[in-house]
């Protein structure tokens, strides 16, 4: 190959333009946003070049296949996550990659192991939350459904876990800022969901926008190549987010030339150069100039090429069949899916008694809200409609997507009225809807409120300075209070936001996220008693902006439990979730009082269901290291199950926790299990009132 051809081959290029001509002229090893037959005639440039290299087609599918219009979108990752099922996890990477690999695409920019800190970040909904080990285990099922049965299946897709590391620690809830993250604190708790994805298979991965102790993510030798490949034994490749070559020159500023960038990035360890037009000049001034030995080079490619090969794509490049993408996105399966996605993602946070409706009470109902019937914010971000893909892309089709105005329509009981009113706006201060949306409460017995975020305050580079409700919400809820009539709030939103005093005294509140497509007919079931909701939180609700972070697993020592002003509380901690049943935990036991260095733990607990309906419960097991050598959590998940309970039913319940689950990361920033005691904490959520406790001793 010449220097050129290698070059060229280490680049991804954006292929938006009808102009591709860039193909021929520099010849990138891949590209992405290109869809359909364009795929095809990139394809055919790419045979015509001298060596023929195949090209690699990437794409955003981040909770289905994003921009593929019709295509099954699912619910969010932090909406997904509150199933607490790997399993369905599993399912939704295999539509999805089923769903991709016939339009053309090999290759998903997804899923997102960042962990939550700052809720006020744009990207929060992006993410499965705030605790480590339940990234790392649904972010490894999402990868074995994007691979399927492995790099040579054509109805696989490459997964990428991003974005690699530390990028979701953010200075003011800001997106993209300086982290600052110290090595330990990297392994303690963001690099763990990374290296279970290296370990589950992942063949890419991406590098964060942000910078760390003065170094920018994309030009971190110690992360991307000591730890990634030299520690983990990463065979696959690593790539740059968008134009982070470009962002050490134009943004972080820490490199003068484009050709200091490209010797900067080359170093540090990445394989791609996503969408740096620059880096092509610039890496073969580097090696021309005698800067950059050209052997530098071969490295990346060559792992890109052995990807490409292992693939089968000199082969058969995977090109579209369009006929069979028609078929793929409208299977009935993959839409039983996204419903089961929906369902289990619904968590109820409060209810006092009202839910699930009464036939025989409620007659009639006022369905209130700016997101009531708006497609496009259950969808969320990355789908078509939202800001990541150009306004004249379109929409996915709206008959595709059930609004929760569809779905109280549709399973509302024979004789029971359904009146609409969107009440106010939530992107300006128009309260202009609110009288008529209070006469729709006050003719109604039951109000369905449902208010939440919209595109506009979610997403890359749109973080917010608050959580609040936004437009005229509280308004519209503070006005339907007032009516005496029973509300029930449902949140369509992308990350959690803090609530009024309106808000919490409603009947129920019932969770959603953004749900996806089938959302609305999930909820509509939650209301009138046909599903029984099992969704648990991955993330804390607070009550107060001013609370962050609030996650639950606090490292220990500050003086005092709250703000001499406010609890530090969440409104509704990591692990909650209400059921229209109740259950009992009791006789907790370890089978060993002592834990054999290398060995595990077997917990088991008895978990009753003491209500009158069948539900589904997950059981969720913390441990609490008690005296540690350097500060650490006041506890952390470790184990959880879902277990399925009839009415009266009790089951035993078993979780084993690996020697892994006891360890901590030292002040040398090694993983050790200290000898000592360790509580077991099992129960329904991460509070304390909640948990069950045994202690244990590691030898």
């Amino acid at each position: 190959m010449t220097l050129e051809e290698k070059v060229g081959q280490i680049m991804m290029t954006d292929a938006r333009s009808e102009d591709l001509s860039f193909i021929t002229t520099q010849q990138p090893g891949s590209i992405l946003h290109i869809l359909g037959a364009k795929i095809d005639r990139a394809m055919d440039l790419a045979a015509k070049n001298r060596l023929g290299i195949p090209l690699l087609i990437g794409e955003d599918g981040i909770h289905g296949h994003s921009f593929w219009k019709g295509a099954t979108i699912f619910p969010t990752q932090l909406g997904l996550a509150a199933s607490w099922d790997p399993a369905l996890f599993e399912q939704v990477g295999r539509v999805t990659a089923e769903e991709m690999a016939p339009t053309g695409i090999h290759w998903t920019f997804s899923p997102v192991l960042c962990l939550t800190r700052d809720l006020r970040w744009g990207r929060t909904g992006e993410t499965f939350g705030e605790d480590p080990y339940l990234i790392g285990e649904f972010g490894a099922a999402l990868i074995r459904g994007y691979q399927g049965k492995g790099l040579a299946d054509p109805t696989a897709v490459l997964a990428t876990a991003k974005h690699y590391a530390g990028y979701s620690e953010t200075q003011g809830g800001r997106d993209a800022s300086e982290a600052d993250i110290s090595r330990r604190k990297l392994r303690s708790y963001f690099l763990p969901p990374f290296e279970r994805a290296a370990r589950a298979g992942a063949m890419t991965f991406m590098t964060g926008y942000q910078s760390m102790d003065g170094v920018p993510s994309t030009a971190n030798h110690w992360m991307l190549t000591e730890v990634l490949k030299q520690e983990w034994g990463f065979q696959g490749v690593l790539v740059t987010d968008w134009d982070n070559v470009g962002r050490l020159v134009h943004e972080q500023k820490v490199c003068a030339t484009y050709t200091d960038a490209a010797i900067m990035a080359i170093r540090a360890g990445n394989d791609i150069m996503m969408v740096t037009p620059q880096f092509y000049e610039g890496a073969i001034e580097a090696v021309r100039s005698g800067r950059l030995a050209e052997s530098e080079i071969d490295a990346p490619v060559r792992r890109f090429l052995a990807l490409k090969f292992r693939m089968g794509l000199f082969e058969n490049r995977r090109g579209p069949d369009l006929a069979r993408a028609a078929v793929e996105i409208a299977r009935p399966e993959h839409r039983a899916v996204n419903l089961a996605a929906a369902r289990e993602s619904l968590v109820l946070l409060q209810n006092n008694g009202l839910l699930p409706l009464d036939p025989a009470k409620v007659k009639s109902i006022a369905l209130i809200g700016p997101n009531a019937d708006d497609d496009l914010q259950q969808l969320g971000d990355w789908s078509l409609g939202s800001p990541q893909h150009p306004p004249e892309a379109g929409k996915h089709p709206r008959e595709k997507t059930t609004t929760v105005l569809d779905g109280i329509r549709a399973l509302a009981p024979a004789g029971c009225a359904v009146k609409y009113a969107r009440g106010c706006s939530i992107i300006d201060d128009d309260l202009t809807g609110i009288p008529a949306a209070v006469a729709a409460a006050q003719a109604a017995d039951v109000v369905v409120a449902v208010v939440g975020d919209h595109l506009r305050f979610i997403g890359e580079g749109q973080s917010t300075a608050t959580l609040e409700l936004q437009g005229g919400q509280i308004a519209l809820l503070d006005a339907l209070e007032k009516t005496g009539k029973p509300v029930i709030i449902v949140l369509v939103n992308s990350k959690p936001l803090v609530l009024p005093a309106s808000a919490k005294r409603a009947a129920a509140i019932l969770e959603g996220f953004n749900s996806g497509m089938e959302g609305g007919r999930a909820v509509a079931e939650a209301v009138f008693g046909q599903l029984n909701p099992s969704g648990k939180l991955t993330i804390s609700i607070p009550v107060h902006v001013g609370q962050q972070p609030v996650f639950y697993s606090q490292v220990r020592g500050q003086h005092g439990e709250r703000y001499a002003d406010l609890t530090q509380e969440p409104l509704f901690p990591f692990g909650h979730g209400l059921s229209y049943t109740q259950y009992r935990y009791s006789n907790l036991r370890l089978a060993s009082p002592t834990l054999a260095r290398g060995q595990a733990a077997t917990v088991t607990v008895e978990v009753e269901n003491v209500g009158a309906r069948a539900g589904d419960e997950i059981v969720q097991v913390y441990v609490s290291d008690v005296v540690t050598s350097a500060t650490w959590v006041n506890k952390a998940l470790k184990g959880f199950a879902r277990v399925s309970l009839s009415a009266g039913e009790k089951k035993t319940v078993t979780v084993t926790l690996p020697w892994e689950a006891f360890q901590l990361v030292d002040v040398e920033s090694k993983r050790v299990v200290e000898p000592g005691s360790f509580e077991i904490l099992v129960g329904p959520s991460s509070r304390d009132r909640d948990l069950l406790k045994a202690t244990l001793r590691a030898e």
